[in-house]
């Protein structure tokens, strides 16, 4: 004569036939999903910015409590990943004034497989760096090949670290600007293979020298900036931000778009 499973035998079998299921979805998606969506697989700064990209970037970042010996693995781990990608790189050394004004774990990129910066030899924290080869070759390059139909040669910048308060405020309440921490860029241009300029002051509303192009090429820049960057402030933002670009890495920002 049969026995009848007990209720707690019916559950313990759903139980492990759900384990299973979901064990074998895992392994689907671990296999077969691109690698930058997923947040257990390691960063690598060769793929496209993906779902996960953020996180694993933000993951990299040192903090002010971080021990002196975080910080370095933590910033060890950046460069290899910055090398990997062909960047070369040079850690520099941490600077503290004695509380404001504090660096840790900043490189100088030199050279590679990058649009370069100009001036050239800017430090800015490394996960700051990576942001900016990804903002690089996943927007830069490609907006000025489809845009403009050509390649994005160097990048004007109006420099990284500045020991000052947001807006140079001398407000004694105002907190630090993301400058104070080498952790963000004021891009002011992008030069082309072709010779021409395209710059924020001049060909923001698209009545400059690169015209309705240059209007389009310098969106899509903003556009790709807000999927890697904290803080991406555009001459939408104020009158401050007419002439550049403010990137930064700050871990909660704003994308600035015009408000209709």
């Amino acid at each position: 004569m049969a026995t009848r499973a007990t209720p707690v035998a019916d559950l313990w079998s759903g139980l492990w036939a759900a384990i299973l299921a979901a064990c074998g979805l895992f392994a689907l998606v671990d296999a077969f999903a691109p690698p930058q969506d997923l947040p257990w697989k390691a960063l690598d700064l060769r793929q496209p910015v993906g779902a996960a990209t953020a996180a694993k970037l933000a993951a990299l970042e040192v903090s002010d409590a971080d021990s002196a010996q975080r910080a370095e693995k933590l910033t060890a781990q950046c460069l290899t990943l910055l090398r990997q990608a062909g960047v070369t790189a040079s850690r520099v050394p941490d600077q503290d004034d004695g509380g404001f004004c504090v660096v840790r774990g900043a490189v100088r990129i030199s050279g590679g497989e990058q649009a370069p910066l100009s001036p050239a030899g800017v430090v800015m924290r490394c996960p700051m760096a990576a942001r900016l080869l990804l903002w690089d070759r996943e927007t830069v390059q490609p907006a000025a090949r489809a845009i403009l139909g050509a390649q994005a040669t160097r990048i004007d910048n109006l420099g990284t670290f500045a020991c000052r308060r947001v807006y140079g405020s001398r407000d004694a309440a105002a907190r630090p600007s993301q400058h104070a921490r080498a952790n963000a860029l004021d891009v002011s241009a992008v030069r082309l293979s072709d010779g021409r300029r395209v710059s924020v002051a001049d060909d923001w509303d698209g009545s400059g020298p690169a015209g309705r192009e240059g209007e389009i090429f310098l969106r899509r820049l903003r556009d790709g900036g807000c999927k890697v960057f904290g803080n991406v402030l555009t001459p939408d933002y104020n009158a401050a931000h007419r002439d550049h670009f403010h990137l930064d890495a700050a871990a909660i920002g704003v994308c600035a778009r015009k408000r209709n």
